[in-house]
């Protein structure tokens, strides 16, 4: 066919070409919204008791974690005291989740196509940190609901209860409170952990596949250890280097008139109890932060891969 009647064709069918390549690019961000949403929601209310504690240990120096569950046990209901919470725990984390896997999903795929090569160290840092900030962005408002939910200054009944309780002290600058902190916590630690996360994916994929040739582990029991295994390395370093502003997001969050910003908070903090108040609730939370990251990345990675798996068999694209 010569160049100019196939440049022809190829101009005539443009539109539904594109119409079509649009809805594969939806379908796809929805399978990574979807897979991730799973995740999130699953991993937000079996470990929201590990949250709570955290939130409790870092609302005061002076809390410590076995009084603290010391005193939950000997109440009237330990077991709803735990889990206060979970709902928009299981909101900010599910929905937060979705959006971070698709969000870096479009960042990884465009800067893909526009060098077309493999993600490399830098790319996977820079995506993980933009994708968490956004998602970071939009969840912020149910966060602070979270965390007061958790706290014990604040006694709120409904999620609408609390709303109308920040909107009616605080404004909408209420809901955004402690944003400063948990960009500079979620950027840093999500872009750390994609990369630790890719380079661990390496180790355990040649770890595990010595496994397969033994016949100690099948290709599916490795796939499911390499995601899992990443998952825990990666959220253990992630963490230990973000968690000083976790703790003073905790306080900005809970205390905004006397920790009005970032600069404030450290000061505060620092002064009023020492360096190492910024690493209240470090144990609890890189325990809860890797098992979180452990099963929403497990249960990402299978989600997709299940959606990849299906789209074969119906003899579809397995790209996603």
């Amino acid at each position: 066919m010569p160049a100019s009647s196939s440049l022809r064709e190829a101009n005539s069918n443009g539109p539904a070409t594109s119409t079509a390549a649009s809805s594969l690019t939806l379908t796809n961000n929805l399978k990574h919204f979807s897979s991730g949403l799973a995740g999130g929601i699953v991993s937000a209310i079996v470990l929201q008791p590990a949250d709570l504690l955290k939130t409790r240990v870092q609302q005061s120096h002076d809390a410590r974690l076995i009084p603290t569950i010391r005193t939950i046990l000997a109440g009237p209901n330990p077991i709803s005291t735990l889990w206060r919470g979970s709902i928009p725990s299981a909101i900010r984390t599910g929905v937060g989740s979705g959006l971070y896997f698709a969000t870096l999903n479009i960042f990884r795929k465009t800067v893909h196509n526009s060098t077309s090569t493999k993600p490399s160290t830098v790319t996977n840092l820079l995506t993980g940190s933009a994708a968490r900030v956004f998602a970071g962005f939009v969840m912020m408002p149910i966060t602070i609901i979270k965390v007061r939910y958790e706290s014990t200054f604040y006694s709120y009944n409904s999620i609408p209860h609390a709303c109308r309780d920040i909107f009616s002290k605080e404004g909408v600058r209420g809901f955004f409170s402690g944003f400063g902190a948990t960009a500079i916590r979620d950027g840093p630690y999500a872009g750390v952990y994609v990369s630790f996360y890719e380079a661990s994916k390496g180790v355990f994929r040649r770890l595990y596949s010595s496994g397969e040739r033994v016949g100690v582990v099948d290709h599916e029991q490795s796939a499911t250890l390499v995601n899992l295994s990443s998952g825990l390395t990666a959220g253990v370093l992630a963490t230990a280097v973000t968690n000083p502003f976790d703790a003073l997001k905790t306080r900005i969050q809970l205390f905004p008139e006397t920790y009005t910003n970032l600069w404030v908070a450290g000061r505060k903090v620092i002064g009023e109890e020492g360096f190492m108040a910024l690493f209240d609730g470090l144990g609890l939370r890189m325990g809860r932060k890797a098992l979180s990251s452990a099963v929403m990345w497990t249960a990402y990675e299978e989600g997709m891969r299940r959606w990849a798996l299906a789209a074969k068999q119906r003899g579809g694209s397995a790209e996603v």
